[in-house]
């Protein structure tokens, strides 16, 4: 169990550089099983959801390693097709390995994954994709099973535009012989990254970044370097957490389009948020402005991940700030806890009312899920007095030295794991 002391009511005054973005990383790995070379990734955080992966990499036989920022994995042993419970227990998005296992060996067997628990995020999406490819899907002692006597391209139509089925199936149509096509594809950022790894894998691929990806074939190559693009959820972070406890902070490293809908609030709410190059700066002064109506939506809407961040931002806003939870229908489990630091916040099904207070005061609370707590730390940042988070260790799956960043910026944070 992790504890997050947070003093508040310092303000933020400082620079920092945003780490490698977790969810672009993770296909990646994943991809890296598909060519049977050698990978050497940079600007890896060092994540549990990371290590976790590793972990899948190294039982299925490839070798993985890392020193610093870089890892480095040879999958030219693959030996294994089968990822067992504890592991994929250990994270939800360990149903991202099943494309590439089933391209490189004709099957694969991965039990149920783990993680948050934000609501139903089903994996018929994936296993569909598998489908359209001519595997056979089968649920076995639970344990997904597919299986495949050579993968044939084919029309991929999902029927929402799930980042992850999306990588998932990008993966697999690189091992089907002949053109697939996705359509109702995700746009994510992290999308566009999963297209440019798997070009330097040898794939031929296009489209990403729109709603239709085409894949017409691979030549894997031995050798590829990589860089993982900047994290938009951990820069948001930043921003959330200059917003609420007041201050100026610069973003080093970051891409400005990946979160511009996040910054187009901030701007609303009276932050000043300047891009340049491949920075950000922000700068609060005075209280926020409320009345905004923040909708989360697919990508480039407002990021789902990001609705609870910005809500520990408003919680003293002057005057009412709604959101509208489209994508989870769990995301609000903060709401809860942020009334123990005095946050008024009212639910309705799929929309909550932020009336903002004058002042938030420190309170025990509870991480429930990842950016929930990290929801919770922004908060204890903008309270009076000490905010302890406990945390079942949900917050470092996605943040590298989250107190450390924060503390850099004039935040007093204590961690203890």
């Amino acid at each position: 169990m992790s504890i997050w002391r947070v003093q508040g009511g310092y303000p933020l005054d400082g620079s920092v550089t945003i780490q490698g973005a977790k969810n672009a990383v993770l296909p990646v790995l994943a991809a890296a099983i598909l060519a049977g070379s050698e990978v050497e990734l940079t600007n890896v955080p060092r994540l549990r959801d990371v290590e976790a992966s590793l972990d899948i990499l190294r039982h299925l036989g490839c070798e993985a390693g890392r020193q610093d920022d870089v890892v480095n994995v040879d999958s030219r042993g693959l030996s294994g097709c089968r990822i067992p419970r504890e592991l994929t227990g250990q994270m939800r998005s360990s149903v991202i390995f099943l494309g590439a296992i089933l391209a490189r060996c004709g099957q694969a067997r991965i039990a149920m994954p783990g993680g948050c628990e934000l609501g139903p995020r089903p994996v018929d999406l994936h296993l569909a994709a598998m489908k359209a490819l001519g595997a056979e899907v089968s649920l076995e002692d639970g344990e997904i099973v597919c299986r495949a006597d050579g993968l044939t391209g084919g029309h991929i139509e999902l029927a929402l535009p799930s980042v992850g089925a999306s990588e998932n199936a990008m993966i697999a149509a690189c091992g089907a012989k002949g053109t697939t096509v996705i359509t109702g594809a995700a746009r994510e950022p992290e999308i566009v990254e999963l297209q440019g790894f798997l070009r330097a894998l040898g794939a031929d691929v296009d489209g990403a970044g729109t709603d239709e990806v085409t894949v017409r074939g691979f030549s894997p190559v031995p050798n590829v370097g990589w860089r993982v693009m900047p994290d938009r959820i951990a820069a948001a972070t930043v921003l959330c957490a200059c917003a609420c406890a007041g201050g100026t902070a610069e973003l080093r490293g970051v891409e400005a389009d990946h979160v511009a809908g996040v910054t187009e609030v901030l701007r609303a709410m009276g932050a000043d948020v300047q891009a340049v190059s491949h920075r950000l700066r922000i700068r609060r002064q005075g209280r926020l402005r409320g009345g905004q109506t923040v909708v989360t939506r697919p990508y480039p809407g407002f990021p789902t991940d990001v609705q609870p961040l910005m809500m520990a931002a408003s919680l003293k806003a002057d005057g009412v700030t709604v959101f509208e939870e489209n994508i989870f229908a769990g995301r609000y489990r903060q709401a809860g806890q942020m009334a123990r630091l005095g946050a008024k916040i009212e639910i309705s099904g799929r929309r909550a009312a932020v009336t903002g207070v004058e002042r938030l005061h420190g309170a025990q609370v509870l991480a429930e899920d990842l950016r929930g707590g990290a929801s919770l730390i922004i908060a204890g940042l903008g309270a009076e007095g000490e905010t302890l988070v406990t945390d079942p260790g949900h917050v470092i799956r996605g943040y590298e030295d989250l107190d450390k960043v924060l503390n850099s910026l004039g935040a007093r944070i204590d961690f203890t794991k």
